[in-house]
């Protein structure tokens, strides 16, 4: 996958990275704001993911049924 889609673990640990910095603090407003950005777009791309994997789930449940 590209940088644009990564895959939910590489997509989580980025996250977690971008949290982490933001936590330690010592960057600048801009930096900030750039980080925070980044982690929004993080948190969409996991989400996607495990939503992907609800509906994945939720299918074969169904189907079960």
């Amino acid at each position: 996958m590209s940088d644009e889609n990564p895959s939910y673990e590489v997509a989580r640990e980025e996250l977690i990275e971008v949290v982490r910095t933001l936590e330690a603090g010592g960057t600048s407003l801009e930096e900030s704001l750039a980080l925070w950005e980044r982690g929004e777009k993080l948190a969409k791309i996991c989400q996607t993911w495990l939503d992907g994997a609800r509906e994945r789930l939720d299918a074969a449940v169904a189907e079960d049924d």
